[in-house]
């Protein structure tokens, strides 16, 4: 997943599903706010947690972020959007 730069700045919009995410952060630093906490994690850092806490992924600092993350088949309606033909 690749979050553009520029996204993260904006007020978070903590969401819940169903299901569990992992995820880890290969470049830039990642803005994951967590149910009250808000983290930060930088390149070679993991998180794992239930979806049905509030959750929320941007930028830590304006810039893009890439970093590998699954979930399962509930996660997908909330996190992937359909392509257009």
């Amino acid at each position: 997943m690749l979050i553009p730069s520029g996204v993260g700045g904006d007020e978070p919009d903590p969401k819940t599903h169903e299901g569990f995410e992992w995820l880890y952060v290969l470049n830039g630093r990642l803005r994951l706010v967590l149910g009250d906490q808000d983290l930060v994690l930088p390149p070679g850092e993991a998180a794992e947690f239930d979806t049905a806490l509030p959750h929320w992924l941007g930028s830590a600092d304006g810039r893009a972020v890439e970093l590998l993350i699954l979930f399962g088949r509930q996660g997908e309606r909330a996190h992937l959007r359909a392509r257009t033909r």
